[in-house]
């Protein structure tokens, strides 16, 4: 794999520079999501991909120095210390990073080159120096890729696109996240200057579409709208699974920048939706916020007069009336663009059983309970 390389290039490193002085609440936040992801990732592709193609990757093409000036480890030489103790990944990884500062890339192989068994790896990391630009998306888009899990994590916008997106997640096994800068995408969208980019990002057709109707929202709704519309466009070029993970400013008064997940599997979805659960600052009745705040921890009411878990209730023997189906059933059909986990699901139909506003089969099963093969009648 090869970028077209420009190591003189310092677009924009002198704005990442402070990003890597000291690692942030929310860098370690992002960190643990795309970290966590990737090792469920390897575990759940590792078995299929011993009978095809012997290999997985991992690809970051904006992978930084390596440490933060604190001497905190990127995600870079974390995926590859777990892998230097995991046999299959041992044996099975190949890693790609890329970066545009030439800085940046000279301090990460030097950090690579300092872990210990780094050599015990059957490949070698493969670092290159370039902007990420229509060559990239040209190559990731006509290049057949082996299992991969991709993080694209620019610190503005350049370089990220709808087709960069849609390279990464064409070929069987293939998920990416990417760092959705919504501060400068917002402020991007109707700058003449930058329009290139947005038409990129959103496609030309949406962001013309946003440029006509943001103006007259109020930030809240921009920012739904905005999300909104990115989500639609990954999935009509064929990402069928989005979520995004926000990311308050300090006072939680607005989004400052999100993580997006795309993936065209189910399992690949849900396994990424119960770590960002986790990852939520502030959950109401269960629900997780899918929000990462400074501020949720001092104003808890603001986010739990929502009641979510209610609505759920309330909503299931509506959408599914007449119908009998198995809780894996009811939870794959009804939770992707929702905020709800698996478990929500079963402490629903728990409450609706125990109010007999549904029946479920078999009806005596080990207290508190509701496997995913229980059969649910709705009235």
């Amino acid at each position: 794999m090869l970028l077209h390389t420009n190591p003189s290039s310092e677009s924009g490193a002198m704005a990442q520079v402070k990003f890597f002085d000291e690692r942030s609440d929310q860098s370690e936040v992002k960190a643990r999501i795309v970290q966590k992801y990737f090792y469920v990732w390897a575990k759940v592709i590792i078995p299929t991909a011993k009978q095809r193609e012997k290999k997985i990757a991992y690809i970051d093409l904006y992978a930084g120095p390596g440490r933060y000036k604190d001497g905190a480890a990127s995600t870079p030489l974390m995926i590859l210390e777990r892998a230097i103790e995991d046999p299959d990944l041992k044996q099975m990884l190949v890693t790609f990073f890329n970066d545009a500062n030439k800085d940046h890339t000279n301090a990460l192989q030097t950090e690579i080159d300092k872990l210990a068994g780094i050599e015990t790896l059957a490949f070698k990391p493969h670092i290159t120096c370039g902007e990420v630009d229509k060559d990239a998306e040209s190559y990731f888009n006509e290049t057949r890729l082996i299992p991969s899990f991709s993080f694209v994590d620019p610190f503005g916008y350049k370089g990220l696109s709808l087709k960069i997106v849609n390279g990464f997640i064409k070929d069987w096994g293939c998920d990416c996240v990417f760092f959705f800068n919504y501060n400068r995408i917002n402020a991007g969208i109707s700058n003449p200057a930058v329009k290139s980019h947005m038409d990129a990002l959103f496609g030309e057709a949406v962001a013309e579409k946003l440029r006509k109707i943001l103006p007259d929202m109020s930030p809240e709704k921009r920012e739904e709208v905005i999300l909104e519309e990115l989500a639609q466009a990954i999935k009509a070029m064929g990402g069928k699974y989005v979520l995004p993970f926000r990311f308050k400013n300090a006072k939680g008064t607005r989004t400052s920048h999100s993580l997006v997940f795309v993936s065209k599997h189910f399992k690949g979805y849900e396994i990424m939706k119960d770590i960002m659960a986790k990852e939520s600052s502030v959950a109401d009745q269960g629900v997780p916020s899918f929000t990462y705040s400074p501020a949720d921890a001092s104003t808890p009411l603001l986010f739990s007069l929502a009641r979510p878990f209610d609505g759920l209730k309330d909503e299931l023997p509506k959408m599914f009336a007449g119908e009998t189906l198995s809780m894996k059933e009811i939870y794959e059909q009804h939770s992707v663009d929702t905020p709800f986990i698996k478990k929500n699901y079963k402490d629903a139909l728990l409450a609706l059983e125990v109010e007999g506003r549904i029946k479920a089969n078999p009806d005596k099963r080990k207290k508190d309970t509701f496997a995913d093969h229980v059969m649910v009648t709705f009235s």
